[in-house]
């Protein structure tokens, strides 16, 4: 199985081919200093065999931002030592911190431009991912990744909407990745060159006027040409369409471009992987073979086997999902892939961290800070003698599901699963925490079948419940609407 053999990325060999990029936690102080509890959200991956764990963006100044950690000083050194040997201690993961520049923003909606910076701060910049890329490589990393993805400071320096008119000239591709290639330049010469350096940057920016695949497989070129020893890639997430809260700094996600970055339930599964598909392809034309991630809304073992087999990426990257299962990996392992809890894409994690506040997982149990262990042994959930006896109607534009309660102290939630018209596809379309739920999208004239299934905290799961099947009514829109068609089958192909 290709997503379970291993890579080597100059030198540092990861087990497997399952990463998980940097996602913000909120569990640091505003001091910025590695605490237990950071500690033990990347143990957690570490346990469950992640191949790659990317450690939250921390800042290489020190601009203040609320719960962030920070490698700006050598007084932090320390915290992440104490990091990464406990992740060494654990498994065979790799980890590597993503180090970040920001620039200031206000909670009267102002946030500074990188056409505000003069020479010397640029400068000033450039010391200080160099410097933090050597401290990493002190706290015993296995390597760096530079931030050059959404709303920070590389990134908008390589952005279309980059409007400076210097060295850094956004007019031009080539003076839009100046900047990038000093600090790349810098960074080499700090950590040597067997010290391995990644990058996560956009493959789309997904604003207005902002790049597309087009410059964005050149840019990777460019990054691969500089010596970059893998490519991690994301979309979205920019501040020119994000949408101000009054007395809120700017969040950068809160726009399309932000849906664009952690697509939620209402996007299709991998709606992101042509992208680095088409990167991986350009840059592998070009003469390099530095590794491609593919990352957003990639859960199903299958799926990302199947994105390593066609060639389409190297690397398959997971942030909510194994937020939501750091064990999925070692299920995958254990051909236990039927107990991985799945995300549901709800993004209440986005939600929390927009608020500032520690980022959970809504599948976890109720008031737990970190993912619950793999449990093996014990009962899983079952229903009851009388089942799960679960009902559906059809209701103002909705169908309405409740069924009875799993029996078992470990329920933890359930999984609905449907089928449209009696078609083979069945899909989990929604995990709850209690035993309702309404389906909002079912369409008038479509007959739909659901079936729950519990599961406890550690993905197991109860057998399907009874299954049952509704048709949902076309309402009734007045005579000028009769000639709606229930069955493809009744079209009027007079006029084709």
């Amino acid at each position: 199985m290709r997503l379970l053999e291993p890579l080597d990325i100059n030198g540092m060999v990861l087990p497997n081919r399952v990463a998980v990029p940097a996602m913000v936690t909120r569990l640091s102080g505003s001091d910025g200093f590695v605490n237990q509890d950071i500690i033990d959200r990347y143990v957690r991956y570490a346990e469950g065999h992640v191949g790659l764990i990317v450690v939250e963006a921390m800042a290489v100044h020190g601009n203040k931002s609320g719960p962030l950690l920070r490698l700006s000083d050598d007084e932090f050194v320390p915290g992440h030592a104490e990091l990464t040997k406990q992740v060494h201690d654990t498994s065979d993961s790799k980890v590597v911190p993503q180090i970040i520049h920001f620039l200031k923003v206000a909670r009267s909606g102002w946030r500074q431009t990188i056409e505000t910076l003069s020479p010397e701060e640029i400068d000033l910049i450039i010391d200080q991912f160099a410097a933090a890329a050597g401290r990493a490589r002190d706290a015993g990393y296995d390597g760096v990744e530079l931030h050059s993805a959404h709303a920070y400071t590389l990134s908008s320096f390589v952005s279309r909407r980059n409007s400076r008119r210097d060295d850094y000239d956004g007019r031009t591709l080539e003076g839009r990745l100046t900047l990038f290639g000093r600090v790349m330049s810098r960074v080499r010469e700090t950590v040597g060159g067997d010290f391995p350096v990644g990058v996560r940057f956009l493959a789309e920016e997904a604003i207005k006027e902002g790049y597309t695949l087009e410059e964005s497989k050149r840019i990777a070129l460019r990054m691969a040409q500089l010596g970059v020893d893998y490519i991690s890639l994301s979309v979205g997430g920019k501040f020119e369409d994000a949408i101000h809260r009054e007395g809120e700094p700017l969040y950068p996600y809160t726009g399309y471009s932000g849906d664009r970055c952690m697509p939620g339930n209402w996007y299709p599964p991998m709606p992101h992987v042509h992208l680095p598909a088409g990167i991986k392809e350009y840059v592998n034309e070009k003469g390099f073979d530095v590794p491609v991630f593919s990352v957003g809304k990639i859960s199903n073992p299958d799926d990302a086997e199947g994105l390593l087999r066609d060639g389409k990426a190297d690397i398959i990257g997971m942030a909510r999902q194994l937020l939501a299962d750091p064990d999925w990996v070692k299920k995958v392992e254990e051909d236990r892939a039927d107990t991985i809890v799945k995300c549901i894409y709800c993004n209440v994690c986005k939600q929390l961290d927009e608020k500032f506040k520690e980022v959970h997982c809504f599948l976890w149990p109720k008031g737990a800070r970190q993912a619950p262990p793999d449990v093996t042994d014990g009962d899983a959930p079952a229903w009851g003698d009388d089942g799960a006896r679960l009902e559906a109607v059809a209701e103002k534009g909705q169908i309405k599901l409740k069924w009875t309660a799993a029996s078992g102290d470990t329920v933890i939630g359930y999984d609905v699963y449907r089928a449209e018209d009696g078609g083979d596809e069945v899909t989990c379309v929604e995990a709850v925490k209690n035993s309702k739920y309404s389906d909002r999208v079912a369409l008038g004239g479509l007959t739909y079948t659901y079936y729950v299934r519990a599961f406890d905290a550690s993905g197991r799961t109860s057998p399907p419940s009874n299954s049952v099947t509704v048709e949902m009514p076309i309402p009734d829109y007045g005579t000028t609407a009769q000639n709606i068609k229930k069955n493809p089958s009744d079209r009027d192909l007079t006029h084709a």
